[in-house]
């Protein structure tokens, strides 16, 4: 069965095209009388008005896409709910694509969201893609980056910033494992080319010198999987001098640690404690773990983030002035 057309509607209730327009986006005054009309032959007709003809008439597709390296993280899904929870208010969704913490895949996600004409664009990037988020930039399209930075905001690439202070975070939470006497720690972090990666392990080695530690802590480069949080405990058991506790900067690789202390037969802590930039859904369940993590906000930062992309698009504020939010975070522990 065809579709109906909005000549089709405006023929049966009797008006012109121009005038089911009005009603339908509610953009001018209409008698009551004529309203109902068109929403009568609306309803009979089945009349579906088009999203692209929509979009292209009013310049704004009501799309906000939304780049993350991993969109089954508990974390980025809690910043993601936080963005939902105030655009879906004014109409907007939300187009969800994962990197994968793949550049080039990031890369042409960015691309497609240009293609799409999305109104705006939330990312956490994976980092090495500073020119093509400028090409965005310079195209006026508002982008608010979330938990990450470019990878030289020196450079001049400057854009809206909801994120945590990930130095000073993951310097607390070494502290507490340096306070509890531990000096052999094994340092699970992420890529360095992300801005998460670099700055959570500037603040570990920030931590261990202010201890009087300075010597390279023992560092296994994973990719923020729970994969490489296994992997980076066999690396460390089989090391010739094995770390008496580990920190570990993304609550996903956390995951995998305690997965393989347990799975080894080791206990926590009295064998290997254990610190997490991130809370780990499942540390609960061990007992008396003695667990470390540091407590974040994701939801909070989706609630500023969709805040900021609202401002933006509705053109509220000048491009030329970013706005940077940066969020503390404190150090938890489970019993």
């Amino acid at each position: 069965m065809a579709k109906a057309t909005i000549k089709q509607v405006a023929a049966a209730a009797e008006v012109s095209t121009a005038t089911v327009s009005r009603v339908l986006n509610d953009s001018d005054y209409v008698s009551d009388e004529i309203k109902e009309r068109v929403m009568a032959a609306v309803n009979q007709l089945n009349y579906r008005p088009s999203a692209i003809a929509r979009s292209l008439k009013q310049d704004r597709t009501y799309m906000i896409g939304v780049v993350v390296p991993d969109i089954s993280n508990p974390y980025f899904m809690g910043i993601s709910r936080g963005i939902e929870d105030i655009v879906g208010k004014e109409g907007f969704q939300l187009i969800f694509c994962s990197s994968d913490e793949n550049p080039d895949k990031e890369r042409r996600l960015l691309k497609l969201m240009q293609e799409k004409r999305v109104d705006a664009v939330v990312l956490a990037t994976s980092g090495g893609n500073d020119p093509a988020i400028q090409q965005l930039a310079d195209a006026k399209m508002p982008i608010v980056l979330v938990d990450r930075k470019p990878d030289s905001p020196e450079a001049g690439l400057t854009l809206d910033l909801v994120a945590e202070d990930n130095t000073e975070g993951a310097s607390l939470l070494t502290r507490k494992l340096l306070e509890d006497g531990h000096t052999a720690i094994g340092v699970v972090n992420g890529p360095t080319r992300s801005s998460t990666g670099r700055e959570r392990l500037d603040g570990v080695r920030k931590a261990m010198k202010e201890y009087g530690l300075n010597e390279e802590p023992m560092v296994y480069n994973g990719d923020f999987s729970t994969e490489d949080g296994i992997r980076a405990v066999r690396h460390f058991l089989s090391s010739e001098r094995r770390p008496t506790a580990i920190i570990s900067l993304n609550n996903r690789m956390s995951l995998g640690v305690l997965l393989e202390i347990v799975r080894s037969g080791l206990k926590i802590p009295a064998d290997i404690a254990v610190a997490s930039f991130g809370e780990v859904e499942a540390g609960p369940l061990l007992k008396e773990s003695g667990l470390y993590y540091m407590k974040q906000h994701p939801y909070d930062m989706g609630i500023k983030a969709g805040e900021i992309l609202l401002r933006r698009i509705r053109d509220e504020a000048p491009l030329s002035e970013p706005e940077i939010e940066i969020y503390s975070n404190e150090v938890k522990q489970l019993n």
